[in-house]
């Protein structure tokens, strides 16, 4: 690679997906190289080591040099020595910075969840040098829309934090069963409280360990099209929703559900350490659910809806997967690629773990192995090699 950094358009956090992927890739560029990276946007950490932040503290100074000389002249940087990873939204949309920094080679980076582009959105992905993937499943659709450079590279997850052990005993004597995800209706809480509601009827030690945050809470009301809930989640005065009272009022004991709040990614593998179950039936994932990667690194057997994204880590045992897969109810062209899992299998799959644990526990062994080989080095890796050949 002729290039002397890799530019990093998006936004570093500890918290949600993209900025855990920025947030590790910029890490391991500056761990092991090849080169370098250049931040493009202020982080926001919460709880990061001492350590790490030290390591990024060059990066973010030499960050805001640049954006206070781009805002000084009022104009665009272009530089023939660096490679730019824009990340891309909706339609292929990109944010302001990726209009102010450019590079000898632009790369667009997308994990998209809504299709039927029209020609402008494919123009605007073809703009780019290549464009890389979260999943393999995002990768197909948009060669088969027309995006002609496009390849797919997974995220990875930390091995070092996220791998098998002991348990906290928080929840001794309960069945604890994890979901997480941003709250809105491609993630399928519904789907989640739906289920949870019969198994816990039948298993009252059943418990639901919940991390449902969204930091727009006005597209959490899209979950209220769902046939399985009375409405979406009120906000309180901190315009924060309120996960707990919303699943009381669609059937679930107040001391049957817990909501952990926000959390950093940090203290993620204690949490999933103490869990005997996560469920995943999400309607689409443009990526492969770096949660539920996490909780499958860490050994918790894991139910997966197996459509789109997802399919790239269902692998022989390694979970439970949620064949039924069906049209989503109301879909349109955005949506039509969505798939519904089904109540009862979603049932099914968690009696089928709280009835035979050593089974169970076989394949979260084989989760678990399964994961350890998508280490952020080794994904950075792959990524660096997906655009080594743009000279």
């Amino acid at each position: 690679m002729d290039f002397q950094r890799i530019a990093i358009s998006w936004q570093l956090t500890d918290t949600h997906g993209w900025g855990i992927f920025g947030l590790n890739l910029a890490l391991r560029l500056l761990r092991h190289g090849p080169i370098p990276p250049l931040l493009l946007t202020e982080p926001y950490i919460i709880d990061m080591p001492d350590g790490v932040i030290d390591e990024l503290r060059p990066s973010i100074a030499e960050m805001r040099q640049l954006v206070g000389q781009i805002e000084a002249r009022g104009e665009a940087v272009y530089s023939e020595q660096i490679v730019v990873l824009h990340a891309l939204g909706a339609n292929f949309q990109h944010t302001e910075i990726s209009d102010q920094v450019r590079g000898g080679r632009n790369i667009g980076f997308t994990f998209f969840e809504e299709g039927g582009f029209d020609a402008e959105a494919i123009a605007r992905a073809n703009a780019y040098d290549r464009v890389l993937a979260g999943s393999s499943w995002n990768r197909d659709y948009a060669r088969d829309a027309g995006v002609r450079d496009i390849e797919f590279v997974c995220q990875g997850i930390d091995a070092d934090l996220f791998q098998p052990g002991t348990a906290s005993g928080a929840y001794e004597g309960r069945f604890a069963i994890f979901s997480g995800g941003k709250l809105e209706l491609r993630k399928g809480q519904d789907l989640v409280l739906a289920a949870f509601r019969i198994f816990h009827q039948r298993h009252p030690d059943a418990v639901l360990i919940t991390s449902w945050r969204n930091a727009w809470p006005e597209s959490a009301a899209g979950i209220a099209a769902s046939i399985h809930v009375s409405g979406p989640p009120d906000t309180d005065a901190e315009n924060e929703l309120d996960i707990t009272k919303w699943a009381v009022a669609n059937g679930v004991p107040d001391d049957a559900f817990v909501d952990l709040g926000w959390l950093s990614n940090r203290i993620m593998p204690s949490v999933l350490r103490d869990m005997d179950a996560a469920i995943f039936p999400n309607r689409c994932e443009g990526g492969t659910n770096l949660v539920a990667m996490e909780a499958m690194a860490v050994g918790v057997p894991c139910v997966l809806s197996a459509n789109t994204g997802h399919l790239d880590i269902i692998k022989d045992d390694n979970c439970y997967a949620l064949n039924d897969q069906r049209l989503v109810t109301g879909s349109d062209e955005r949506t039509a690629m969505w798939r519904e899992s089904q109540v009862e299998e979603i049932v099914e799959k968690l009696e089928e773990i709280y009835t035979d644990r050593a089974q169970a526990r076989a394949r979260a062994e084989i989760g678990a192995t399964f994961m350890s080989g998508f280490s952020w080095e080794n994904q950075t890796g792959q990524l660096v090699s997906a655009i080594d050949d743009l000279h």
